[in-house]
């Protein structure tokens, strides 16, 4: 079973530069200011006396970890140590930049029980992270994803395709060199234009434009079929939905949706069904079988998959769950014909 997530949110702190699309604390929706230690612990006991006989994770969100005074990393990290000797925490896991990050650092994350680390890394593309702001290159990346591999914590990469300056080739671009650094996850962020951001001022002026929502995504499909390929997991497509995201004027334009990640995956999935469909005639009737949990994803939102093929190829289809499937293979079946296809791969097998 996987450990129940204790989050704290760190918006900007420790954050050296405040970049072209960047409001943590409206993202978030949590206000600035390190958490006491008091306030460490209340919810650690909280999550624990809520879920006993699960194991927890502390997670800092948010900032950039590795860039606090080390003194403040450590008021945030030693409260920890006794609960991970004692083993109500199995670990801890937070978020940095790939240039706040070397071989002492490595050394303190851990000696304090930092398994995971994330690092935004947003673009792969020298010029796109020049033009957001991040203050950094490329080389940061390559070398703090080595060094923390080295010592033995799990690395995950964020990714932001539609910055400034980006196109979908170089989104994919960088997901490939992404890819090349062999992380254990993927989290994948369309820009979206907040309020109060630079990107916000670029937006009104009419020199910055967003990916609309159908752009976004149709490139995290492609996103997804090929980190799928490679066998790095996408663990999440688009910002958690807030109330404070939600709040009108919040996002000023971008493809902001609360159920992104399943636009995505229904998409991947449609293009499946497509295939699976080759050869079959106007007219018939046919059966999908879905992977446990994953018929909402071949339906689509409010049946959008449905409809389409009904649109293009002029059949009658319908979704049932199969518990025999894996969770990224699909089947057809029409009559005496069955055929069966991976989420990952784009040609179905009879």
């Amino acid at each position: 079973m996987r450990p129940l997530l204790v989050p704290f949110f760190i918006p900007h702190q420790g954050c050296p530069h405040r970049c072209v699309f960047c409001d943590q604390e409206r993202v978030s929706g949590a206000g600035g200011g390190l958490p006491t230690t008091g306030q460490l612990l209340r919810r650690i006991e909280e999550y624990r006396l809520g879920a006993p006989a699960r194991k927890l994770e502390v997670a800092f969100y948010g900032g950039t970890f590795t860039a606090l005074p080390r003194p403040d990393q450590e008021r945030l990290l030693l409260p920890l140590q006794p609960l991970l000797a004692a083993g109500v925490i199995q670990s801890v896991r937070l978020s940095t930049r790939p240039d706040a990050v070397d071989a002492e650092t490595v050394r303190f994350l851990k000696e304090h029980g930092v398994a995971t680390v994330e690092l935004g890394v947003q673009s792969l593309d020298p010029e796109v992270l020049h033009l957001a702001g991040r203050g950094h290159g490329t080389s940061e990346v390559e070398q703090s994803v080595s060094a923390l591999k080295e010592a033995g914590i799990v690395v995950g990469i964020q990714l932001m395709p539609g910055l400034p300056g980006d196109t979908p080739q170089t989104s994919l671009a960088s997901l490939r060199r992404a890819l090349a650094l062999q992380p254990a996850f993927l989290r994948i962020y369309p820009t979206l234009v907040i309020e109060g951001t630079e990107l916000a001022r670029r937006y009104r002026e009419g020199s910055y434009h967003p990916l609309t929502l159908t752009q976004a995504v149709a490139l995290c499909k492609e996103m997804l079929a090929e980190a799928g390929q490679a066998g790095i997991p996408v663990v999440r497509f688009g910002l958690q939905p807030t109330s404070e995201l939600d709040s009108p004027g919040v996002v000023l334009a971008g493809p902001y949706h609360p159920a992104f990640g399943q636009l995505v995956e229904s998409e991947l999935w449609f293009d499946r069904m497509c295939e699976l469909l080759e050869g079959v005639p106007a007219g018939s009737r046919v059966s999908f079988g879905a992977p446990a949990g994953r018929v909402s994803d071949l339906v689509g939102q409010r049946r959008a998959n449905l409809q389409r093929l009904a649109t293009r190829y002029g059949v009658t289809a319908s979704v049932s769950e199969d518990a025999a499937l894996s969770p990224d293979h699909i089947s057809l079946q029409w009559g005496e014909l069955s055929r069966h296809a991976r989420l990952f791969e784009s040609h179905p097998r009879h």
